[in-house]
């Protein structure tokens, strides 16, 4: 693997969560194509989670960026009651691992914790991730999310900024 890819793709997600924990929706939704995929499957048991978004439970799934902008809709509107007041997040990335597909997209792996703050009381999330990136120009779009929530028990919210 290419140092410099390596720090770029790094350079990427970091951002992201930047993005995200500024909430500063049109940058952060910008780094999604138009077409892109957002999958948090459910967990069927301790260590079994669901595949097929279309069959099986999810948590959240999108199957293109629309379902982010609506959320991202519904939060700038106040139509999203279980968002109010938005919590205050810090989104940690690591283990950033990348692998080079045939096509000259990416599929890249990591692990990320999301500490948040909201109505006096501080939580986190966790787990892994796997994206699959697509050249465009000379910046990268976000074309499939998949997120692992390791610790899926929810004690009130969970949404898209979350992970």
């Amino acid at each position: 693997m290419n140092a410099q890819l390596q720090y770029q793709i790094e350079q990427f997600f970091y951002r992201k969560s930047e993005l995200c924990d500024a909430k500063e929706w049109d940058a952060y939704l910008a780094l999604f194509d138009p077409l892109s995929e957002f999958h948090l499957p459910q967990w069927d048991s301790e260590h079994v989670y669901t595949r097929d978004p279309k069959r099986e439970m999810s948590l959240i799934y999108y199957s293109n960026r629309s379902g982010l902008e609506d959320r991202v809709f519904r939060l700038r509107t106040g139509k999203a009651a279980s968002a109010t007041p938005m919590p205050r997040t810090l989104h940690l990335i690591n283990n950033v691992r990348i692998s080079e597909l045939p096509d000259g997209e990416l599929e890249v792996r990591l692990n990320w914790h999301t500490l948040f703050f909201r109505l006096a009381a501080s939580e986190q999330f966790y787990g892994s991730a796997t994206y699959r990136l697509k050249p465009h120009g000379d910046r990268w779009l976000i074309m499939r999310k998949h997120v692992l929530l390791l610790n899926d028990h929810i004690n009130s919210v969970l949404d898209f900024y979350h992970l």
